[in-house]
């Protein structure tokens, strides 16, 4: 029997998919009000969006984007469209602490003279007299030879992402990069994240042959100690998967490099602008809390 409530009618969008969209916004909306983003502000925000997404990625072939057909696309006012086009939106910017810093933990988590015979990132001496010994000054040097380590290792300890200890040995904190403290970085990776997520997810729903990875595992009526031990079983579970496909994506890119540099004419090299983001999830909370996001 067919649900009538997914039914729309000529010119509405499917009741199916409105529910989705509300269930997927509602931890965005209590973010915004959290850190005090009201309505009218953000809405401002959206439009410059509808208007940059329109020009962008809806553009008719051989023929310029107009202020009328952005105006057809978003139902955004004439008048709103002229003024917004005219306003330079500044381009996404990784912090340098992201940039930098994401390279040195994937090689640090993910080649073998940074790890342990299990596979887990060494501790570091800041630096080592013996040649055939990693050092952290080494992996920075490996990274960048412009800038100084002792830099890198006040930063990050500000961060949270390495402690060093009563032998002045450096830890890696987490086996990813993921700072306790620092907005800038936690911000960047928060619209990352959540970008490449939804961008898989709405390519899914789309009539695409070509499906991205996206799933994952629910449940309900748990206990909190039940929640607690499925916690630790995905964080486990979940960074040895992005460990192991941090290992095999960094050989990849290396060899990618060298074959870009060799003048190698394979279909690697010829789509050397491809990227990817793989990333594992886990969130509890009150079964009440996630009825109300499918009901609504």
């Amino acid at each position: 029997m067919e649900d009538d409530n997914s039914k729309s009618l000529p010119g509405q969008h499917p009741a199916a998919l409105i529910r989705a969209l509300r269930t997927m916004l509602r931890p965005l909306i209590k973010f915004l009000l959290n850190r005090g983003i009201t309505y009218p502000v953000f809405s401002q925000w959206l439009k410059s969006l509808f208007i940059e997404v329109a020009e962008s990625d809806f553009s008719l072939p051989d023929k310029p984007q107009t202020d009328s057909r952005i105006n057809l696309l978003t139902g955004i006012h004439r008048k709103d469209v002229k003024r917004l086009r005219n306003v330079k939106v500044s381009e996404e910017a990784i912090p340098k602490n992201v940039s930098l810093g994401a390279l040195l933990v994937a090689k640090w988590t993910g080649m073998q003279e940074y790890q342990d015979h299990e596979g887990r990132p060494l501790p570091l001496p800041r630096q080592t007299a013996e040649t055939n010994q990693a050092s952290f000054d080494q992996l920075v040097i490996s990274v960048n030879k412009d800038i100084r380590p002792r830099v890198i290792i006040d930063e990050w300890l500000r961060l949270g992402i390495v402690s060093i200890d009563e032998n002045n040995l450096i830890h890696l904190n987490v086996e990813a990069f993921v700072p306790q403290k620092g907005l800038d970085e936690l911000a960047y990776y928060f619209g990352r994240n959540l970008r490449d997520h939804i961008a898989a997810s709405a390519h899914n729903l789309s009539e695409s042959e070509k499906r991205f990875l996206e799933r994952s595992v629910y449940y309900d009526k748990l206990t909190s100690e039940s929640v607690a031990e499925l916690q630790v079983m995905a964080e486990k579970h979940g960074m040895q998967a992005l460990q192991a496909l941090n290992r095999h994506a960094l050989a990849l890119q290396e060899k990618d490099t060298n074959n870009k540099n060799n003048g190698n004419g394979s279909i690697g090299t010829l789509e050397k602008n491809q990227r990817i983001n793989f990333g594992v999830y886990f969130y509890s909370a009150e079964h009440d809390e996630s009825k109300k996001d499918v009901d609504n």
